[in-house]
């Protein structure tokens, strides 16, 4: 009836401004405001005529948010507040386990009894944090890891105290002051003088974990403001420390006789040599951008974005197979080493770094990145032509390998470092927003749609591959059965596990080193599609690290053989277990409102976090937190 009504007025409407009144009246101020008059009189004659009320219930009611708000707009102001309101394009939808009534009222107590539940397994994750947290404190405080099982540390990333400032930011986001308080100080009484008198470590392991950890914490502890927001030291601690150490690793980059950085940096006289053998990873010079280019905006010195940018301007120029590139690259020729491709170790964060440093960027015209997105939608158009195949007998989606290059045997493997790719395939298709913001807004094409597809897919091949072993662990490295290749006695270990057929792990690759990939992806595809299945799938590897990894003596233990219990420990907590992992799992359980992706895309990224409506990014080598809108540094995982 309402449409009717509106109809009447207006044909009244045109009628009026149609006749010789028109002229006449709105020829002076007060025939103006006459036919003002007239206007909203016919409205609010016509809302308040019909008195039926309305049977949607509002999320707001649902949720109890509104609570002094009337639940039956029967009065002319209310209705004249929804005349306003534009309509959704879709109906409101209530959450599943909300119960309506025959009277129309909704039953919310399943819903609040969900949110206490998301509530108190976070609280779980925080918890955790601060177990493995105290065990790093007891025995290990200083060194860049710990070894749980002998409880002692150990120093295999430099000596620069990996642990302490790659959980920092972590710290942060749960707001444990007292963590952040007792690293933040050991960052600001030590750090500094270790960076400066330490020998040789790894260019790509340093920027990721300790460089993208300090900008991390700068960034979060409101250094960007001219704030300290968090416990710990001034924030220009941070940043100093940063730039100290940015200095010393340009070494890799200076020294180098092409735009390839040599791999090694020795930190106490700023000189650099390439790894033996000569060669880098492509995916290790290539996942730099995201700190190098934070350095460069925080500092207001360019020299560190200009050095680290110069390498994706090269690889640009190089050829390659469908956007997809070998795992080698040579500092001292400049050019690609090797046939093999695959989105494993040594190749994975390529991939991931062109759209994100893209993002960074903000995609500024001035900035001249839009190259970066060019080569990530070649890249994933290559991925899904030539190394995306299913499984028999169930038809699981997964990424293999070309070993010996574009002529060669394609394998079907599949390293636990590919789940970065839902995530990202996820953030390229939506660029932060959700599935439905871009679909009602008209967001998406085919090649998008496409790409979410696959991460949905390739996601619930990450799942599979934890469920599938005896311990809810997934392995380091799985294989899948397809037509052309199957393996006997080689399963997962769990026999209730429909696709206990479809997943080979072998002996050499059942270890779980407690990464974070797998989690990474199903946070940002929860934040994107709003599917509880993967908070669900999240929890159940969360209970699995839980019963199998924790050492009753403090911390975490990565494991030797997922596919048997009790599986044995390998004495070792690698530092992104804190950094990103449980950082993951945190931001999954939380609120969607907590660093949403389209203010705070936190990937995996190493330690990086990208922040839409500024240059400020920065990710973490874990999203990090988002998660990503993205970016503000944050960082990802070792190859």
């Amino acid at each position: 009836m309402i449409v009717c009504y509106f109809f009447i007025f207006q044909v009244i409407t045109q009628s009026f401004l149609t006749s010789n009144r028109k002229r006449d009246c709105i020829s002076c101020s007060t025939g103006k405001f006459l036919f003002l008059i007239l206007i909203f009189g016919v409205a609010y004659l016509v809302l308040t005529h019909d008195t039926i009320p309305s049977p949607v219930v509002s999320r707001d009611q649902v949720f109890g948010i509104r609570k002094n708000e009337e639940n039956n707009s029967t009065n002319g102001a209310g209705r004249l507040k929804k005349f306003w309101r534009r309509a959704p394009r879709l109906p409101p939808q209530l959450p599943p386990d909300t119960k309506v009534s025959n009277n129309g009222i909704n039953h919310v107590p399943a819903i609040l009894d969900e949110k206490s539940l998301w509530i108190t397994r976070q609280q779980k994750v925080k918890e955790a944090f601060t177990y493995a947290w105290s065990g790093y404190k007891k025995y290990a405080m200083g060194y860049d890891e710990l070894m749980p099982v002998s409880q002692r540390g150990i120093d295999g990333l430099g000596g620069l105290g990996a642990t302490v400032v790659d959980a920092l930011d972590t710290a942060m986001i749960m707001g444990i002051d007292e963590v952040v308080a007792e690293a933040g100080s050991w960052v600001k009484e030590h750090l500094s003088e270790r960076i400066n008198e330490k020998g040789q470590v790894n260019l790509f392991e340093t920027t990721i974990r300790i460089l993208g950890g300090l900008l991390s914490a700068y960034h979060l502890s409101g250094g960007e403001k001219g704030m300290n927001i968090n416990a710990g030291p001034n924030p220009s601690v941070y940043l100093e420390t940063a730039k100290n150490l940015g200095d010393r690793l340009l070494s890799a980059f200076t020294s180098s006789p092409t735009p390839i950085p040599f791999s090694d940096v020795v930190l106490h006289d700023s000189s650099a040599h390439p790894a033996p053998g000569g060669l880098s990873s492509t995916s290790e010079v290539s996942t730099l951008q995201l700190e190098f280019n934070y350095l460069s905006s925080v500092s207001g010195d360019p020299k560190y974005g200009v050095e680290a940018m110069k390498v994706m301007e090269h690889i640009k120029s190089l050829p390659k197979v469908e956007g997809l590139v070998p795992i080698y690259i040579s500092p001292d020729s400049g050019q690609f080493i090797g046939e093999n491709i695959r989105l494993g170790s040594r190749g994975d964060s390529y991939y991931e770094y062109l759209l994100k440093v893209w993002l960074q960027s903000g995609n500024s015209s001035n900035k001249n990145t839009s190259y970066l997105y060019d080569m990530y939608k070649e890249a994933m158009n290559g991925v899904r032509h030539r190394l995306v195949q299913k499984t028999v007998p169930n038809g699981l989606v997964f990424v293999g390998e070309l070993p010996a290059g574009k002529d060669g045997v394609f394998s079907p493997k599949m390293d636990h470092l590919v789940c970065f790719l839902p995530g990202t395939l996820a953030l390229g298709a939506t660029k932060g927003l959700t599935k439905k913001q871009a679909m009602e807004n008209n967001l998406l094409n085919f090649e998008d749609l496409e790409n979410l597809k696959l991460a949905e897919d390739l996601a619930k091949t990450c799942y599979e591959m934890y469920s599938v072993t005896s311990t809810g662990l997934a392995p380091e490295i799985a294989y899948f059965h397809t037509k052309e290749f199957s393996e006997q006695g080689h399963d997962g270990g769990n026999k209730t596990s429909e696709y206990i057929h479809d997943i080979i792990i072998r002996p050499a690759d059942r270890h779980n080193l407690l990464r974070p990939e797998t989690v990474e992806s199903f946070f940002v595809l929860y934040r994107i599609t709003g599917d509880l299945k993967y908070r669900e799938w999240g929890w159940q590897i969360f209970e699995a690290f839980e019963k199998y990894t924790k050492i009753e003596t403090g911390g975490y233990s990565s494991v030797d053989d997922v596919t048997t219990i009790p599986p044995p420990t390998r004495d070792k907590m690698e530092t992104f277990f804190l950094g990103e992992t449980l950082k993951y799992l945190y931001l999954l359980f939380g609120d969607i409102s907590h660093i949403p992706l389209d203010k705070h895309t936190i990937d995996g990224f190493e330690k990086f976090r990208f922040c839409w409506d500024s240059v400020r990014c920065f990710f973490e080598v874990t999203l990090q937190y988002l998660i990503p809108s993205k970016i503000a540094p944050g960082c990802k995982g070792i190859n």
